[in-house]
């Protein structure tokens, strides 16, 4: 274990999250979905631009982006991005430059992580009606050969922030859970661009080889979720000068649960009321409220082991929460009262007081 805690430390990062971040028992919870013991692993906590799980990628996206002299990072996303508006707060953070390419469908204010990108400074080229990966990238690519014939040093940086190197982040992040609540654990999360899926299997697989990983995807088809994560998973292996272990089965990803990225569901906002209103946790619409209901399903169908404490990885998406009208929506009728007329001679309770 001493070589393997070595080979990570070893690899080069910035530190931009608060860490490690906190794990909360939420018992009432446990109790309505018939769970022996689940936990939260907070990293909506991790303090980097309201937080999430993209703090802990960036760390080691950076480090590359501070290695190689660039001046402006250039990266995409939906409108409505996480990883979006935390590069760009980790970019002013440590003093660059950036630019986001976003894609969506025309909005009427910046509400949600659009005012974070507004407020990070971010110069934003908006791909309306198109969130097509493939357009996002092109888009970018376009952009970073203009700022390079202006004599920039740029950095583009791929959807998610899901690199070998951003990967890692996850691996960590195993580690650090497995110190929480030992090596026998299930964990489940949400899964897009892949990064965290990836390096949440190759840490349990390195430090929890007991543990269960469970990806609930919010966009792609299990397939694709992957082919795409076994490669991040070798990748991020070979940075660490290993071969990565094997799983005693294959990657597990459920991809019922959406209906397309960025589209509220009913399940999810079922999720979303049923967290918050037994345990006071908040989650968005299009990333945890989806990877929550995943998680539901599974432990109604008991696919979950109640024996076996069941974590679920809260990977952020808050201002999210703030942008989405209508997606959570179920009214809570409020009585509202007037004002009640002063009493003749003045309200008694200035009485004695300076006016």
């Amino acid at each position: 274990m001493g070589s393997l805690d070595e080979a990570l430390d070893a690899v080069d990062r910035v530190r931009l999250a608060s860490l490690p971040t906190p794990l909360q028992e939420v018992p009432r919870l446990a109790n309505h979905l018939g769970l022996g013991k689940l936990l939260v692993k907070r990293d909506d906590l991790t303090g980097l631009a309201m937080g999430g799980n993209k703090a802990r990628k960036l760390e080691y996206d950076f480090a590359r982006v501070l290695a190689l002299g660039s001046d402006v990072v250039v990266t995409v996303g939906g409108a409505q991005s996480n990883h979006a508006a935390m590069t760009a707060a980790a970019a002013r953070r440590l003093g660059l430059d950036v630019r986001l390419v976003l894609g969506g469908p025309r909005v009427a204010s910046r509400r949600g992580n659009l005012l974070l990108d507004s407020l990070f400074g971010a110069e934003v080229r908006y791909l309306l009606d198109d969130d097509d990966n493939d357009s996002l990238a092109a888009a970018m690519e376009e952009w970073v050969g203009e700022l390079r014939r202006e004599g920039r040093r740029p950095y583009a940086l791929p959807i998610g922030g899901s690199t070998p190197e951003g990967a890692l982040g996850y691996v960590r992040a195993m580690r650090e859970l497995a110190a929480q609540v030992g090596t026998s654990f299930q964990v489940v999360t949400a899964v897009g661009s892949c990064g965290t899926f990836a390096g949440s299997n190759l840490g349990a697989r390195l430090f929890a080889p007991e543990a269960r990983v469970v990806g609930i995807s919010v966009s792609r088809s299990a397939r694709q979720v992957e082919a795409r994560t076994a490669e991040l998973i070798e990748e991020s292996a070979a940075l660490l000068g290993i071969a990565p272990p094997p799983c005693a089965g294959p990657l597990e990803c459920h991809d019922r649960f959406h209906e397309g990225y960025g589209v509220p569901t009913e399940s999810g906002a079922e999720a979303i009321r049923t967290c918050a209103r037994l345990e006071g946790l908040l989650l968005d619409p299009y990333y945890t409220g989806k990877s929550m209901a995943g998680l539901f399903a599974l432990a109604r169908a008991g696919l979950l082991d109640a024996g076996v404490p069941v974590v679920f990885l809260h990977t952020g998406g808050l201002p999210i929460l703030f942008a989405a009208d209508g997606a959570v929506d179920e009214t809570v009728p409020f009585e509202t009262v007037p004002r009640r007329p002063a009493p003749p001679g003045g309200d008694p309770g200035r009485q004695g007081r300076p006016a």
